[in-house]
C-alpha cells in the first residue's frame, strides 16, 4: 500500500472483462495500481514476487478457478483481501465461507465498486466489512443483495426463515433472499416482532401461520402455502403462543 494507497490484482481469463475492471478500479483515487493477469497460475506467481492489497477474482476460469485460488490464499501467512466479481451468483456462500470482503455481479456498476473498494480498505485497517447479503437486520427490515443492489427486505413480509450453516434464507411472497446471518441471531433480534423457533432449523413469523395440523402427535404449521415441521420441543410453546395471541385483549409476544 503506497502512501495509503492500493495495489490491486485482478485475475479474469476473459480479456475484454479484465480490461475493463482494471480501467474501472483505475479511475478510483484510492488505488496506486492495478496488476491484471488471466489464470490462477499466473496470479500464484505474481504473488511470490510482490504483496498487494486486494485480489478481484473471476470465478470460472480454466484450470483453478477463483474459488480454488482463494482456497490457497486464505492459507497465505497475511491472506489479501478478496472480492469475487462474476457473472454468476451460484457460489456466494463458497465465496464468504473463505472470507471473501465482497461479491460483485458482473455488469458491474461504478458505484458497486466502489463500494467492494471501500470494503478493502475496511478490511485491512481491521475494522472489517460487511458483506454481500447484508449486515444483518437493520431496524425493522434486512439487507439483501439482488443483482448487484442492496435493497433491504422489509420483517413483515418475510414469512419463515430456514439456517442454511451460518447464513439464514429468508423466505418471503416474492421468493427467498440468502444473508450472511446466523439463525440464533434472528431470533434473537426479531423475537418482539412474533418471530419464534419452531425447529432447530426454523423461525416463522406467528403473524403469517394459517393452520397448525397434529397427526400422529406430530405437529406442522402451515405458512404462505408451505407445511413446516414443528419439533417435539417446540410444539407446546408454539401451540401456547398462538392461543395467547387469539384471546382478545391478551398480550402476546410481538
Amino acid at each position: 500500500m503506497s502512501g495509503g494507497r492500493l495495489t490491486i490484482l485482478v485475475v479474469d481469463d476473459e480479456r475484454p472483462a479484465l480490461e475493463e475492471l482494471r480501467w474501472l478500479l483505475g479511475r478510483d483515487e484510492r488505488i496506486e495500481a492495478v496488476l491484471t493477469c488471466d489464470s490462477a497460475t499466473e496470479a500464484l506467481r505474481i504473488l511470490q514476487e510482490r504483496s498487494v492489497d486486494a485480489v478481484f477474482l473471476d470465478i470460472r476460469m480454466p484450470g483453478l478457478s477463483g474459488v480454488d485460488l482463494a482456497r490457497v490464499l486464505s492459507r497465505f501467512r497475511t491472506p489479501p483481501p478478496v472480492v469475487f466479481v462474476t457473472a454468476y451468483d451460484d457460489s456466494a456462500v463458497d465465496a464468504f465461507d473463505l472470507g471473501a470482503v465482497d461479491y460483485v455481479l458482473k455488469p458491474v456498476r461504478d458505484d458497486r465498486l466502489a463500494e467492494a473498494v471501500r470494503r478493502v480498505v475496511a478490511a485491512r485497517a481491521g475494522g472489517g466489512a460487511p458483506v454481500t447479503g447484508g449486515p444483518g437486520p437493520v431496524g425493522d427490515g434486512i439487507a439483501v443483495e439482488l443483482g448487484g443492489v442492496t435493497r433491504f427486505v422489509p420483517r413483515s413480509s418475510v414469512r419463515y426463515v430456514e439456517a442454511q450453516g451460518d447464513y439464514a434464507r429468508l423466505h418471503t411472497p416474492t421468493g427467498s433472499h440468502l444473508v450472511r446471518v446466523p439463525l440464533t441471531t434472528l431470533e434473537e433480534d426479531w423475537k418482539d416482532a412474533g418471530f419464534v423457533r419452531i425447529h432447530r432449523s426454523l423461525l416463522v413469523a406467528l403473524q403469517h401461520v394459517e393452520e397448525v395440523r397434529m397427526d400422529g402427535g406430530r405437529c406442522t404449521v402451515v405458512v404462505g402455502g408451505t407445511q413446516l415441521g414443528v419439533s417435539r420441543r417446540h410444539t407446546r410453546e408454539l401451540r401456547d403462543l398462538l392461543v395467547r395471541r387469539a384471546r382478545p385483549g391478551t398480550p402476546g409476544r410481538g
